[in-house]
């Protein structure tokens, strides 16, 4: 094996350096010792966006975008999506192995029993106005649930934080579920401990007059599938988020909250439904061709394309394409799914997209099965962060864990103003 090392030479001094390369990757703190001269700070890397700087060591997910390939503690999501529920993909998340049974049935029975929020916090939602944007409910309700755990703030106790899990995960469903009825002017329907965890989902958002409420079996592996392919997606613009604010030892519930506030953005969380938008601009296949065109000319966009990481077919697109099909059994088929599968025949097909190495992703036709599911475009991103809670939390405590961990606090390059004195306001010149 080589020298697992890098030589770099200074050409403003002629002095080289050699630096030790671990993992692919060189310590950002060993530029320091490359300076002009003694007294300067060293050299520092310029990357805005973090394209290329690695914040973290993990063990929990692993891409490959220019192969297509995400993997969650080692399984191929595609496996993981046909075999498994979302729970016992959350236990491999956090753990890092698939439970046996009784390791599954006491983690299913933790997060069954936790799914209750506090009368309090009801109360707190109906304050909200009644079409109140989901996503600022979801998070807004998630941070005020630090005032209720305040034993959340113990985190060098690995029992207090392991529970604050159980909680979170157990919760985000109902806190969903609640502001969805809450939207709609229904009364809230309450868990129920003996549904599954989509099954119960399912069970708060629909239950109208019915005793028991009857879950479709489609439905509810559907959401599972869904559910898992959102789990975790290594260091996006939330959990970069979720690790920095969690690196200042906040608790989790007001680190999920800022997590959640980044998914929030348009860029992050909100794609699904701006799919959904541009199908309708769409309206007709026929209207395809000149929708391409439009955008190959700069007057439009192609969303639900492309990907930071992705440099072929999002696996997780692949995934879900197949459980479409299982939702539109029942639902009855949406009609935008013609527009959006003979828009990515046409685009797969088109050199201009190719040559870009734009392929859909995740949120090409996410959207779509949410909406056959009746839920509503201003909801997609409350779906999204459920799922994602556990990915979250998983970072979390891997970043708890791990010792070279400081505190966030990225270096800036100072382009502002030299030292100078202040000047009496009579004194000034004119700006």
């Amino acid at each position: 094996m080589p020298d697992q090392t890098i030589t770099i030479t200074d050409n403003r001094t002629g002095k080289s350096y050699t630096l030790p390369v671990e993992h692919g990757a060189i310590r950002a703190t060993d530029l320091r010792q490359i300076k002009t001269q003694d007294d300067d700070q060293g050299l520092c890397t310029y990357d805005p966006g973090f394209m290329n700087t690695a914040a973290c060591k993990s063990r929990i997910t692993y891409i490959d975008g220019d192969k297509g390939i995400l993997e969650y503690r080692g399984y191929p999501i595609e496996q993981l999506a046909e075999n498994c529920t979302f729970l016992e993909v959350a236990y491999l998340l956090y753990y890092g192995e698939l439970p046996d049974k009784a390791s599954f049935d006491s983690f299913a029975y933790n997060i069954t029993h936790h799914t209750i929020l506090h009368e309090n916090i009801k109360q707190f939602m109906h304050g909200f106005r009644y079409d109140a944007h989901p996503m600022g409910m979801f998070l807004s309700t998630v941070a005020a649930l630090s005032t209720f755990y305040p034993e959340a703030k113990a985190l060098s106790d690995p029992a207090v934080r392991l529970k604050q899990m159980y909680r979170l995960v157990a919760k985000v469903p109902t806190i969903g579920a609640f502001i969805y009825r809450h939207n709609m002017g229904l009364p809230y329907a309450y868990p129920d401990n003996d549904l599954s965890y989509t099954g119960n989902f399912l069970n708060m958002l629909y239950k109208r007059t019915e005793s028991k409420y009857k879950v479709n079996p489609a439905m509810e592996r559907a959401l599972d599938i869904l559910f898992i392919l959102h789990a975790d997606h290594e260091q996006n613009c939330s959990t970069t988020a979720m690790r920095s604010v969690g690196s200042a030892q906040t608790d989790a519930y007001s680190s999920v909250a800022a997590a959640a506030a980044a998914l929030y953005g348009p860029l992050h969380g909100g794609a699904n439904e701006a799919v959904l938008k541009m199908l309708r601009v769409i309206g007709d296949k026929k209207n395809i061709p000149d929708f391409i065109k439009r955008v190959k000319g700069g007057e439009g966009r192609l969303m639900g394309f492309g990907h930071r990481v992705y440099k072929n077919y999002d696996p997780r697109a692949r995934v879900i394409k197949q459980a479409a099909d299982q939702v539109f059994e029942i639902t009855g088929k949406n009609p935008l799914i013609d527009i959006a599968v003979e828009l990515e025949r046409i685009a797969l097909e088109d050199e201009y997209f190719i040559k870009r190495k734009l392929y859909p992703n995740v949120d090409f036709y996410s959207g779509i099965i949410y909406e056959a599911m009746g839920i509503p475009g201003e909801m997609f991103t409350v779906m999204f962060a459920m799922p994602r809670t556990i990915g979250w939390l998983t970072h979390y405590e891997e970043m708890l864990a791990d010792s070279d961990q400081k505190i966030a606090r990225p270096k800036q390059l100072f382009l502002g103003a030299a030292r100078r004195d202040f000047v009496p306001m009579d004194q000034r010149k004119a700006t």
